[in-house]
């Protein structure tokens, strides 16, 4: 194997496969990136037997060939080396040797065949979206997805293409993050869970654009393809709840807030609950809702602490506790200028919504509060 590449291209496709590394393993062959060449073509791939990523890059190939390098080891020479052309090749004692300029660098490698082969999915529905638009429905929903590995189908997001709409949801119990994108073509309905790691890392490589992403389910697997991309994961089994059901239709009590003004009071008030005296508790935060005005507190060992905001107001007075951190993930998702926060009883569910965009929806438990 030999052949020469712009360290630019090379490092984004490092930087784009290296996700797919598998981090605790007792198989070095998974903490490794399989480069191959294909014509004048390079594929970088990593596998962790959870997710795979497929890199595909131009380059100017002199000798075919495939090889296995720890991934660690290779992208941070990579990432260090001038920005100019780099060339590699194995030598006679199986090294890849990396010269670039001055540098010159030889690693061991391990043998290609023994590297894992990707699921090959055997496609039953698909969607395409605009990158731009996948990126922003993962952003919108990814921190409401569960850490608790005891209910895994919602450690991940649920992806449902229905009624030329597709829905992404996640939901760890305590909160729920919806969002909506309408479909430019009729596409079979279909559901799939896809594990948050999972996208995170797809978050990482989609880019802000126009360029579209092909998203592939099977029965137990995942596909995302890009122009010179594929991401395979397997799919999380269970059933997701019905979540359309939970998210309460009507409300007691509604402010019509501005959204920034709120995030700066949760983020103040944030200071206080969040104590780091007592890291082991959590301090929730009280919502007094009044005539045109919202009173927000907190009071633990730490201090005392108090923010009061002026909103239009409906319905009935209200005192409600809540996790700050969840008002704020919410807020911070969203992009219009105002939204309105509906309530019901001081034990019910409260939901967010943007003022202007009908596509997002986020509801909140609420915290009882100590008398």
């Amino acid at each position: 194997m030999n052949f020469t590449c712009e360290k630019d291209k090379i490092l984004k496709a490092i930087n784009s496969v290296v996700k797919g590394v598998a981090s605790k393993t007792t198989m070095p062959i998974l903490e490794g990136i399989l480069i191959q060449t294909n014509d004048n073509e390079i594929k970088l791939t990593t596998y962790d037997l959870e997710i795979g990523i497929e890199y595909v890059i131009e380059s100017q190939v002199i000798e075919q060939g495939s090889t296995v390098v720890n991934a660690i080891m290779f992208s941070e020479i990579i990432r260090k080396l001038p920005d100019t052309d780099i060339n590699f090749k194995i030598n006679e004692n199986n090294l890849l040797v990396i010269e670039c300029e001055g540098s010159l660098y030889k690693l061991a490698t391990m043998k290609p065949e023994e590297f894992p082969e990707l699921p090959k999915i055997e496609i039953e529905n698909s969607v395409e979206l605009e990158q731009r638009a996948l990126k922003n429905m993962i952003r919108k929903t990814i921190f409401a997805v569960s850490n608790e590995e005891n209910r895994p189908i919602f450690t991940g997001c649920l992806f449902e293409v229905i009624n030329n709409k597709i829905n992404v949801v996640a939901i760890d119990g305590f909160r729920l993050g919806w969002v909506s994108n309408y479909l430019n073509k009729q596409y079979n309905n279909f559901t799939a869970v896809i594990p948050g790691k999972t996208l995170n890392e797809v978050n990482k490589i989609v880019t802000d654009s126009f360029e579209t992403v092909k998203i592939g389910v099977s029965k137990n697997q995942a596909l995302f393809e890009m122009e010179n991309c594929k991401i395979v994961t397997r799919l999380l089994d269970g059933e997701f709840l019905n979540y359309s059901s939970v998210v309460p239709k009507t409300w007691e009590t509604r402010i019509r807030v501005n959204k920034n003004i709120f995030q700066n009071c949760f983020e103040r008030i944030s200071l206080i609950s969040a104590s780091t005296i007592e890291k082991e508790k959590k301090y929730p935060v009280k919502i007094n809702i009044d005539i045109g005005k919202v009173t927000i507190s907190c009071t633990n060992q730490t201090g005392d602490a108090k923010e009061e905001i002026y909103v239009a107001t409906e319905g009935k007075n209200l005192e409600i506790g809540v996790n700050p951190k969840y008002f704020l993930d919410a807020l911070k998702a969203i992009e219009d200028e105002e939204v309105f926060v509906d309530f019901g009883t001081s034990i019910s569910p409260c939901v967010i919504r943007p003022i202007e965009d009908e596509n997002y929806t986020y509801m909140i438990l609420p915290i009882r509060m100590k008398e």
